[in-house]
């Protein structure tokens, strides 16, 4: 029976020894045990450089602490926010990706439309009406929204670091598709309403770049920043490539006003996911894993969440009007807008005008050129993060082969595109249009994430200056072009290439010679702190205090040497000198001082030295106390 027993204890151990293995494999969650597996390579928290730090290699859960999360919200109890496939700064990448999107998009309903109603001659045929516009009518109707754009850059940037950037970037997004739905009935009714409008649009889209910036101050680890960031603003090109070929069809088959109702009604859905699924910071995120948070607040350091927020008298304005690597990339941002500009307005027209295209097709061949780019954008953000990891190039020649490879590029086909348009080669001009623009695309990784790098604090600040300036691109382009191309021939648009490749090699010497890829001091946090005024500083600076004067009786009389030496003085007394490089008062010495003796020599031990007894004064005895006792007291006194 003993031995049932014991064969009974030994299998019972066994099963509950195997139990424990398994249970050690699974997590408590709210509804229970869910079963946890070490990550493998290619899991949705096992992403870049994470290995490297051997967060991938943790042999538990458990071996991570769990972070302390927000509360749920209450359609988190239905619905987690998480994407099953992607960690939770790359959902945020790809909705920046697709509100990029949707925010480009409407501008390329405006280009395609006007074709469009300038095709019809009835009011009533196609839901459209006949528009009689002047050369400077189309001009102030393409230019009005930059207009609001310039002036929001600045102080979005600022705006972005004073509160949460992701608030600011979904309701910027959200508002600007509520006003695309406004349009067609602006234009409608006269042309100076449908400038108003534009010109809201403009000031609220003005601080979505700012505001990305701004979200990638928290959630962008360092050797990450180029993926991520080309990731979210790959989709200004995509939506080049979405937005013409869908707005001509369009406008094609429903009339005019469809592209801007479906625009406005796609800005208005996305909102709803951007609420849901983005976050200010990881830590405020209720669904982030234990590694990915670790991860990022490790890469960027616990000194980034604790930095103080910049504010109007901190923010250092003098160094960046004075920082040539901040002009470097102001320059390069015209350029390029100076160029992107031009195609997203004058592309379908060009097309038109030079070789006789029809509206569908024009917005499909125009879009070429950005498909290619929207897959270059991603690519060039990968190679750049990888010749940073490995050490191949720094940050600075990385920034700049990136960005004057692609504007250097784009400048030479462009000036193949001048020269095809004379012969009038379609063909020749769209294959040299769409591989320049699709060379461009590394240039994103250059001064696009350039804010970054020389000054992560004030990015979303940098980012709104810099893309400031190139706004004005986007205001001087319409006048430019309409006025070159006012005769609506192949020369005309031939000389607005020449100039557009002009610009690019402009930028790429001007950006090659300025650059820099390394943080700027005066916007290191270190050395600010250390910059920073402590009223302490002032005791620690001055010497050590000196201990206080001896001033017993006792030791101000010189004892005899049990020698016997002649020179023993019974009463004399010396104050001893303070050191020389003592930065306070010097007491003089003190002269020999006979205390209580009538004789010239009075030299009698025996003779009383009270000065209390006698008619010595007791200030003889203990001197008065110098600075050295009231250093503190004084001090005190002064910040008081």
């Amino acid at each position: 029976m003993s031995g049932f027993a014991a064969a009974g204890l030994v299998a019972f151990d066994s099963f509950k020894t195997k139990a424990s293995q398994k249970l050690s494999g699974f997590r408590r969650s709210t509804t229970g045990y869910e079963e946890f597996e070490g990550p493998r390579e290619g899991s949705k928290d096992n992403r870049a450089f994470e290995d490297e730090r051997e967060y991938s290699r943790q042999p538990s859960f458990d071996s991570l602490p769990e972070p302390e999360r927000p509360p749920l919200r209450h359609i988190d109890t239905y619905c987690m926010p998480e994407c099953p496939c992607l960690s939770k700064r790359y959902t945020i990448a790809t909705l920046a990706c697709v509100g990029f999107i949707i925010s480009f998009g409407m501008r390329c309903n405006m280009g395609m439309a006007k074709l469009a109603m300038k095709n019809s001659t009835k009011e009533g045929e196609n839901n459209s009406i006949k528009f009689n516009w002047t050369v400077g009518t189309e001009s102030a109707l393409d230019s009005s929204f930059f207009w609001g754009y310039l002036v929001t850059q600045v102080p979005g940037g600022f705006l972005a670091s004073l509160y949460p950037a992701n608030r600011i970037f979904g309701a910027a997004i959200a508002i600007s598709s509520f006003l695309n739905l406004l349009v067609p009935g602006a234009l409608n009714v006269d042309p100076i309403a449908d400038m108003c409008v534009q010109v809201l649009k403009g000031l609220v889209e003005g601080v979505t770049y700012p505001a990305c910036h701004g979200i990638w101050k928290y959630w962008a680890p360092p050797l990450e920043r180029s993926r991520l960031a080309t990731l979210a603003f790959c989709g200004s090109y995509a939506a080049m490539v979405i937005g013409m070929p869908l707005s001509g069809y369009l406008s094609a088959w429903f009339g005019w006003t469809a592209s801007f109702y479906f625009y406005g009604m796609c800005g208005l859905i996305w909102y709803g996911f951007w609420l849901w699924l983005a976050f200010e910071k990881p830590a405020k995120h209720p669904c982030i894993s234990a590694r990915e948070l670790r991860y990022i607040e490790d890469s960027l350091g616990q000194g980034q969440a604790l930095m103080p927020v910049p504010t109007l008298s901190t923010t250092p304005w003098r160094k960046f009007l004075t920082s040539m690597p901040v002009y470097a990339i102001i320059v390069a941002n015209f350029c390029r807008s100076w160029n992107f500009y031009l195609l997203v307005l004058f592309q379908p027209r060009f097309m038109h005008e030079s070789f006789g295209m029809p509206l569908v097709e024009t917005g499909v061949i125009g879009s070429l050129p950005h498909l290619l780019m929207t897959m270059i954008v991603p690519c060039g953000g990968l190679l750049a993060d990888y010749l940073r990891k490995h050490g191949i190039m720094s940050t600075t020649n990385v920034r700049k082969v990136f960005n004057c490879g692609g504007f250097g590029m784009e400048a030479i086909f462009f000036l193949v595109v001048a020269h095809a348009t004379t012969h009038k080669s379609g063909t020749a001009a769209t294959i040299a249009l769409a591989i320049g623009v699709a060379c461009s695309g590394f240039a994103i990784s250059g001064f696009n994430v350039n804010h970054l790098d020389i000054a992560p604090r004030y990015a979303s600040i940098l980012m709104g200056m810099s893309n400031g300036i190139g706004t004005i691109a986007g205001l001087l382009v319409p006048f430019f072009v309409d006025e070159i191309t006012e005769e609506k021939d192949a020369e005309s648009w031939r000389n607005v290439f020449i100039i557009a490749a002009c610009v690019h090699i402009f930028g790429v010497t001007f950006y090659a010679i300025f650059c820099s890829g390394e943080l700027q001091p005066w916007a290191d946090p270190s050395l600010e702190e250390q910059k920073a005024w402590n009223p302490m500083d002032e005791f620690q600076a001055k010497p050590p205090v000196p201990p206080p004067p001896k001033t017993m009786q006792s030791e101000f009389i010189k004892q005899p040497s049990l020698e016997g030496s002649a020179n023993d003085n019974w009463n004399a007394y010396e104050q001893p000198a303070p050191p020389e490089n003592h930065l306070y008062a010097r007491q003089d010495k003190a002269s020999v001082i006979n205390y209580g003796s009538t004789e010239s020599s009075g030299n009698n031990p025996f003779h009383s030295t009270n000065p209390f007894a006698s008619d010595v004064n007791a200030t003889l005895v203990q001197p008065p106390a110098t600075d050295d006792y009231t250093h503190d007291v004084m001090h005190n006194q002064q910040w008081n």
